[in-house]
C-alpha cells in the first residue's frame, strides 16, 4: 500500500491529456527558481515553455519506456528488458543500430505507478487504432507505449528517399493495437493532420512526424522533369502515396 502526496492534487500541476495507462501533467509555474533565472522563468512561462511529465498506471497495461526516461516508479513494479531470448535480441539491436533508436528498450509490468523524467517538450497521445493499427515515426520522436504493440524497423520505398532526400533509409514502425506516447517540439494543437484516400501528399522538407504505416513513402522531384523542378523552385521532395493519415509540424524541422 502506498500513497502520493502533492502531486497530481498540487495547484502548480495540471493534467493535460490521459489516454489508457497514461497521464500527461503540466506544471504551471516553475517554482524552483533563483534571482538569476527568475527573468528567464517569467517569460518561459509566458511563451508556455512549461515542464510536463508522464505518469503511468501500470494497472491499465504494461508499458515499453524509452532507455533512461523513467524517473521513479512507486508500488509493485517490475523493470524488465523485454528481451524474448538471442534472437530478439539480435534483432532489437539490428533495429536499433537502422533507426537511430535504443537497442533495448526497458518494459515495465506490476500494478504500481511509474513517473517519466520531466521535458520541456510537448507530449502527444496517439491511439493506434485511428491509424489502422499501423504507425511510421520520424526520429527521436518515440516516448513510450503499450507493451504489447511491435517495434519494426521500416524501410523506405526505395533508395532514393534516403540517398536523395538526405535522410535516414529507415523509420521506426509501431503497430498493433494501444497507445502510444510521443514527445515532441511541436505542440498538438499545431500540428496539421492530411488524410488521404488513395492520393499523394507532397512536402517539401522533414515537416511530417509521423504517418500511416501502409503510405507508400518515397522522395520524388517535385516537377514531372529536372527543368520543371528548377522553375518551382522546389527540388526534391517527400512523397507519401496511397491512403491514410500523415501529421505535419507547421514549420520544417518540427521536431528539432
Amino acid at each position: 500500500m502506498y500513497a502520493i502526496n502533492n502531486f497530481l492534487n498540487n495547484d502548480d500541476i495540471k493534467i493535460i491529456d490521459s489516454m489508457g495507462a497514461f497521464t500527461v501533467i503540466e506544471y504551471q509555474r516553475d517554482l524552483s527558481v533563483t534571482p538569476e533565472t527568475a527573468q528567464l522563468a517569467y517569460y518561459c512561462n509566458a511563451m508556455n515553455v512549461r515542464k510536463r511529465q508522464v505518469v503511468c498506471d501500470l494497472s491499465k497495461a504494461n508499458l515499453t519506456v524509452q532507455a533512461g526516461a523513467m524517473q521513479w516508479m512507486a508500488g509493485n513494479v517490475n523493470a524488465t528488458t523485454g528481451v524474448k531470448g538471442v534472437g530478439d535480441l539480435f534483432s532489437k539491436a539490428l533495429r536499433g543500430s537502422v533507426t537511430g533508436e535504443s537497442a533495448i528498450k526497458p518494459e515495465y509490468t506490476g500494478d504500481g505507478t511509474l513517473v517519466l523524467e520531466p521535458t520541456y517538450k510537448h507530449i502527444i497521445l496517439i491511439d493506434t487504432a485511428d491509424w489502422g493499427g499501423s504507425i511510421v515515426l520520424d526520429d527521436g520522436l518515440f516516448l513510450a507505449c503499450d507493451a504489447n504493440l511491435t517495434h519494426k524497423a521500416v524501410m523506405r520505398s526505395n533508395l532514393s528517399s534516403a540517398v536523395a532526400g538526405n535522410e535516414g533509409l529507415f523509420n521506426l514502425g509501431i503497430s498493433g493495437r494501444g497507445v502510444l506516447c510521443l514527445e515532441s517540439a511541436c505542440p498538438k494543437e499545431e500540428l496539421v493532420e492530411i488524410v488521404l484516400q488513395n492520393d499523394v501528399l507532397k512536402v517539401d522538407g522533414n515537416m511530417a512526424i509521423a504517418w500511416s504505416g501502409n503510405l507508400e513513402f518515397t522522395v520524388e522531384r517535385s516537377g514531372k522533369s529536372l527543368i520543371g523542378s528548377a522553375a518551382s523552385g522546389e527540388g526534391l521532395v517527400n512523397v507519401y502515396r496511397g491512403t491514410g493519415k500523415v501529421l505535419l509540424a507547421p514549420v520544417r524541422g518540427g521536431i528539432a
